[in-house]
């Protein structure tokens, strides 16, 4: 319920492949292998970039994150479980 009203509000660009319910991984590589064979059938040139981007949420404060929420009208509630989330929270490794 979250996701679908989250995913209203805030629309996820079809490219991305993080946080959503496809097979992301196996997409991009068949994409991938589909162009690398056009390009070869066809003589083209072509130049892949992967990005990765490390700790990309570690940048984004979580006020802000709420903020972005209730500037897109998200529902009160959502917001408000969105930000249970990140109370508290803490990380162990072991």
């Amino acid at each position: 319920i979250a996701t679908a009203r989250l995913g209203r509000a805030c629309p996820i660009n079809p490219r991305q492949r993080g946080f959503i319910s496809a097979s992301g991984c196996s997409e991009n590589l068949k994409l991938l292998q589909l162009l690398v064979q056009y390009a070869k059938r066809e003589h083209r040139n072509l130049g892949v970039v992967f990005i990765d981007i490390a700790k990309a949420f570690d940048t984004v404060s979580h006020q802000h994150i709420l903020g972005g929420l209730a500037q897109r009208r998200v529902d009160s509630h959502i917001v408000h479980l969105v930000g249970e989330m990140y109370r508290n929270i803490t990380t162990y490794i072991s």
